[in-house]
């Protein structure tokens, strides 16, 4: 797995009921997106896409892509397969997307399937899981020279040390493996963070 990039966008706070406006979540997409040492070819994977919008966005901005996204889609909440599909006609970019159910704890692929990997918000929702663990698996997915970069919430007690993990990863030969501070960017300053439930943010230069 040399060469392979890992981007993690980290928040250290508690998840609660989230609420963030479209904007936000347009600057979250745009900042994953904006941070991928990527040419736009090639196969992309989101891992929990919901009901589409950072997978849209991608295949949007990278038309030459094939983008996969997968979900858990739990009853809990009303996204579905077809809602993503509908959306993605809808944008004009279903020849380009596929969704389909997935686990993010054993993802439904072999070794190296894709040249980048994003997530945005969806880790601390699957419970019971070891974070480390399923970024480990994530990163089975990609192919060498790959990107990852994902955004989410980050408790230490649910993700552990991640200025650990990091270190880890590069002593596995994972390169370029940065935490970014993306409270500015996205919320347009850490106290709007801290008031959206996204607290302190951790950062690796």
């Amino acid at each position: 797995m040399a060469n392979t990039n890992l981007i993690a966008y980290l928040q250290e706070a508690g998840f609660r009921a989230l609420r963030i406006d479209h904007d936000e979540k347009e600057k979250a997409h745009h900042s994953i997106l904006s941070h991928l040492d990527y040419d736009g070819k090639g196969k992309l994977l989101e891992i929990g896409c919901g009901f589409r919008a950072l997978a849209i966005r991608a295949a949007l901005t990278w038309p030459e892509m094939s983008v996969t996204g997968i979900d858990y889609w739990a009853v809990v909440y009303n996204y579905s397969k077809a809602l993503c599909e509908k959306n993605a006609a809808g944008e004009g970019v279903a020849r380009q997307c596929v969704f389909q159910h997935g686990d993010a704890n054993k993802l439904d692929f072999p070794n190296g399937s894709f040249e980048t990997v994003v997530s945005n918000y969806v880790y601390h929702n699957i419970t019971g899981a070891d974070k480390h663990e399923l970024l480990l698996e994530t990163l089975r997915v990609l192919k060498k020279g790959g990107v990852f970069a994902f955004n989410d919430n980050m408790k230490p007690k649910m993700y552990g040390y991640m200025e650990a993990f990091a270190q880890k990863l590069r002593d596995m030969e994972f390169q370029d493996v940065r935490l970014i501070d993306t409270a500015q960017e996205v919320f347009g300053s850490p106290r709007r963070a801290t008031q959206m439930m996204l607290g302190k943010i951790q950062r690796n230069e």
